[in-house]
C-alpha cells in the first residue's frame, strides 16, 4: 500500500508512508518509495490510513439487522470490530439466541465479540420477558467462544442496594475475568463509588455534565454516544489538566440511519463537530476501545498488528472511508462491500462478509404469541365510580429517552376511562403467551389520529401500542402481530401508513439491509408525519418500556418509578 497519509492513533500525527501486509498482519510502516515484494499493490495516494474502526458497546439488533448483514454495512463504513450485548434478542428467547448471534457473525469479516446480557429480564419481578437468566446461566455463556464481557449492568439500583440475584450475576463475571460494562445514568456520589466498587468500569449513558467529570475522575472509561457528544460536556473534558480515555460508541443506530448518515463513523464526525480534535476523536474509535477490548493486536497502524484499516478521503475529522481493509482483505469501497471473491491486498482467501441475511430466523422465528386485537381490547378500565379522577402519566420530550411522571384528569364513566381526546394512550400487551395487558396515559408530542405498534420495545419487547383512539391502536397491533413482529404506524383509524416486519425475535429482519433500510426510513417518515418528532424516534418508542431507564417507565405488569424501583399504578 503506497503514497497514503498514515494517521498515528499514539501521537495523532500524520506521516507519509508505505504499509506493508503479509496476511493478516501489518508487516512494514516505512519511509515512501522503500523498495518491497509484493504480490499485490493498493494504491492510497491522496488518502489517509488508519485503524479500523473499534466499537466498543453496540446492540447489533437496534439495526433491525441479523448479524451477517450488518456486518457488511457497517464494515463499509470502516467499523472492523465490535463488542455486542445482544440483550433484546436473549430477553426474548434466552441462551439458544445469543448462540445463535454468534453463529450468524462468525462467518464475517468482521471481529463481532459478545457480551453476556446481565439482566435477563432487566427488571425481575416488574416485567415479563421471553427469558430469565440466572448467575449459572451467565457463567456458562461466559465460557463460549468469543465471549468477553458481562453486557451493560443496567440494573444499577439492583447492585447499588445488594440486590442478590444481581451481586451473583456480577460476581461470577469477576470470577470469570470479564469485562463489565455499565450502564448508570446520572448516579452519582456513594452510589456510584457502590456501584463502582462492584468492579464495573464503563458507562455509555447520558449523563449530566458535572456526573461525567465525576465518573472519569474515578477511572470510570466514558464512552460517548450521539446523546452524549454535548459540546459542553466536551468542552469540561477537554478542560482537564489530562483528557482521560475515551471511547465512541454507537449504541442504538437502525439499518436506515447507517446507510444514509454511517455507522461509528459518524458518529466520529458528531464528536469533532462537538469540539473533539480529530485524533482525539480517532484514537476514541481505536486504540482506546481496541485496549478496553484486551484486543491487542489492533487500534494503531504498526508493525506485527492487525491489518484492520481504514482509508479515508478528505480531512481526518470528515472519517470519510475510501476503502476498508479487515484481516489484510479489502472488504469495501466507496461506502459499498467487495464482492466475497473481490481482490485484496490478501488474494489467498479468508472470511468474507456477505450482503444479505440468512433466509430466516432459524429458532428465533415464530416468537409472538399474542392474538390479532380488536378496538374492544384497547377500552381502558377501571374500578372506579363515575366522574373526574386523577392519573398518573407518562410525559415524553424530543431529545432523548427520559420520560418523567405528571398528572392528568381523566372522566371515568361505566368503569372505562374516557381518554380520546384528551391524552394519547400506551398499552402493554404481554407477548409470550402470559397475562399481562397495562395502560396510562402518554402526554408530550402533538399527534393526529394515528397509532404505532412494536414488539421492539427494550428490553423485554412486548407489545407495545401508542394511540390516539382504540381503532387506530388496533389496527397498527393487527398488522404487526401478522408480520410476526415488528414496527407498524398506522394514520387516522385504520390505514397503515408504514410498516417494518421483524419476523426474527420481533426485533430483526432476515432482509438486506437495503430493503430494511427503506422500511425503518418510512417508519421513521410516518411517525414524524404523525406528530412524534424526535432526535431517534425509534429509540424514544421503544424506550418507554425499559424498566430501567428513568423515570416513570410501563411494562406488561405496571407502571414503574425507576428511581424507587417500585411498581406504582396509573391512578393517583
Amino acid at each position: 500500500m503506497s503514497g497514503g497519509t498514515v494517521v498515528s492513533a499514539f501521537t495523532g500525527e500524520e506521516f507519509a508512508a508505505d504499509v506493508l501486509v503479509r496476511g493478516e498482519t501489518i508487516s512494514g510502516v516505512v519511509p515512501p518509495g522503500t523498495p518491497a515484494a509484493a504480490r499485490a499493490h493498493l494504491d492510497a495516494t491522496g488518502l489517509l490510513v488508519a485503524p479500523g474502526f473499534v466499537d466498543a458497546h453496540m446492540h447489533i439488533e437496534s439495526s433491525f439487522l441479523t448479524p451477517r448483514t450488518f456486518a457488511a454495512v457497517t464494515l463499509a463504513r470502516g467499523t472492523t470490530t465490535v463488542l455486542a450485548d445482544p440483550h433484546e434478542i436473549v430477553n426474548v428467547a434466552g441462551a439458544e439466541a445469543m448462540r445463535w448471534m454468534i453463529e450468524e457473525g462468525r462467518g464475517t469479516a468482521q471481529t463481532q465479540l459478545w457480551g453476556v446480557p446481565s439482566c435477563v429480564p432487566a427488571v425481575r419481578g416488574l416485567e415479563h420477558s421471553g427469558a430469565d437468566l440466572g448467575a449459572d446461566d451467565v457463567a456458562a455463556m461466559l465460557r463460549w467462544p468469543g465471549v468477553v464481557a458481562l453486557g451493560e449492568v443496567m440494573d444499577y439500583r439492583a447492585v447499588v442496594g445488594g440486590e442478590p440475584r444481581m451481586r451473583g450475576v456480577v460476581g461470577v463475571a469477576r470470577e470469570h475475568g470479564a469485562l463489565l460494562d455499565g450502564h448508570c445514568p446520572n448516579l452519582s456520589g456513594a452510589e456510584l463509588s457502590a456501584y463502582m466498587a462492584q468492579g464495573i468500569d464503563s458507562d455509555h449513558t447520558k449523563n449530566r455534565t458535572e456526573v461525567v467529570l465525576e465518573k472519569a475522575r474515578l477511572g470510570m472509561l466514558m464512552m460517548l454516544q450521539e446523546k452524549c457528544l454535548l459540546p459542553e460536556v466536551v468542552e469540561a473534558l477537554l478542560a482537564l489538566p489530562q483528557l482521560p480515555p475515551l471511547c465512541l460508541v454507537t449504541d442504538d443506530l437502525a439499518a436506515d440511519h447507517i446507510v444514509r448518515a454511517g455507522h461509528l463513523d459518524h458518529i466520529g464526525r458528531v464528536a469533532v463537530r462537538a469540539g473533539l480534535p480529530p485524533a482525539a476523536a480517532l484514537r476514541a474509535m481505536t486504540w482506546t476501545p481496541a485496549q478496553r477490548l484486551r484486543l491487542y493486536d489492533r487500534g494503531v497502524v504498526a508493525p506485527g498488528k492487525r491489518a484492520d484499516l481504514v482509508l479515508l478521503r478528505g480531512a481526518l475529522g470528515d472519517f470519510d472511508p475510501a476503502v476498508v481493509l479487515a484481516g489484510g482483505r479489502v472488504v469495501a469501497r466507496n461506502g459499498a462491500p467487495e464482492p466475497e471473491s473481490g481482490e485484496g491486498v490478501r488474494r489467498e482467501g479468508g472470511a468474507g462478509s456477505a450482503a444479505g441475511g440468512p433466509a430466516a430466523g432459524g429458532p428465533l422465528t415464530g416468537t409472538v404469541r399474542a392474538a390479532s386485537p380488536g378496538p374492544e381490547d384497547f377500552r381502558w378500565l377501571v374500578d372506579l365510580p363515575d366522574g373526574e379522577h386523577t392519573f398518573r402519566a407518562m410525559r415524553t420530550n424530543p431529545r432523548d429517552t427520559y420520560t418523567e411522571a405528571v398528572e392528568i384528569v381523566l372522566p371515568v364513566a361505566g368503569g372505562e376511562v374516557r381518554w380520546e381526546g384528551r391524552a394519547a394512550l400506551v398499552r402493554v400487551h404481554n407477548r409470550y403467551g402470559r397475562q399481562g395487558t397495562v395502560f396510562a396515559p402518554l402526554l408530550g408530542p402533538d399527534l393526529a389520529p394515528g397509532a404505532v405498534a412494536t414488539t421492539y420495545a427494550h428490553d423485554s419487547h412486548n407489545l407495545l401500542t401508542i394511540g390516539t383512539s382504540p381503532a387506530a391502536m388496533a389496527a397498527a397491533t393487527a398488522q404487526v402481530v401478522a408480520d410476526g413482529g415488528g414496527v407498524a404506524v398506522v394514520h387516522g383509524d385504520g390505514a397503515t401508513a408504514a410498516r417494518l416486519p421483524l419476523p426474527v425475535g420481533g426485533v430483526m429482519s432476515p432482509a438486506a439491509a437495503d430493503e430494511v433500510a427503506a422500511g425503518a426510513r418510512e417508519v421513521r417518515s410516518a411517525l414524524e408525519e404523525w406528530g412524534w418528532r424526535h432526535l431517534n424516534p425509534f429509540m424514544s418508542v421503544s424506550t418507554l418500556t425499559l424498566a430501567v431507564s428513568p423515570s416513570l417507565k410501563i411494562t406488561d405488569m405496571s407502571l414503574v418509578d425507576v428511581a424507587r424501583r417500585d411498581p406504582v399504578t396509573a391512578t393517583v
